[in-house]
């Protein structure tokens, strides 16, 4: 961790509705593939004078030849109001949320369709197919 990383906030934008600071962030990483969405997160936690767990990043991109990374940055006025507003997905991500463990979308339709089979009987997760003569 020797390399050089610096954080520069643009088009920072106060929205009291969502009880959040929002802003574009340009990442300069010299020498360096890019940076990790947790390091950015302790970085701007330290530049805001917040905790991290009320920063949330996402949406970087790499510029052509390396060294420069663009994304987006919400710094939310509590913990609460993060997990009030921002997406389950990304409280899934930082860790704030727990996923919801479902069936692949694949079987979940090949069940619905089995289900249509038993018209006029009590359905359940499919049955046991009856003979047909």
């Amino acid at each position: 961790m020797a390399e050089q990383v610096t954080l520069r906030t643009r088009k920072v934008i106060t929205n009291p509705l969502l009880a959040r600071r929002q802003m574009v962030i340009d990442v300069l990483h010299p020498n360096r593939a890019n940076v990790s969405k947790d390091e950015l997160r302790s970085k701007l936690s330290e530049v805001y004078k917040t905790s991290k767990d009320q920063v949330s990043v996402f949406g970087f991109r790499t510029h052509y030849g390396g060294g420069k990374s663009t994304g987006f940055g919400l710094i939310y006025d509590s913990p609460e109001s993060m997990k009030k507003f921002e997406p389950r997905y990304r409280l899934v991500r930082v860790g704030m949320a727990t996923k919801v463990e479902k069936a692949s979308r694949q079987q979940r339709k090949q069940r619905k369709n089995r289900s249509k089979e038993f018209r006029g009987t009590a359905k359940t997760k499919g049955g046991a197919k009856k003979d047909k003569k």
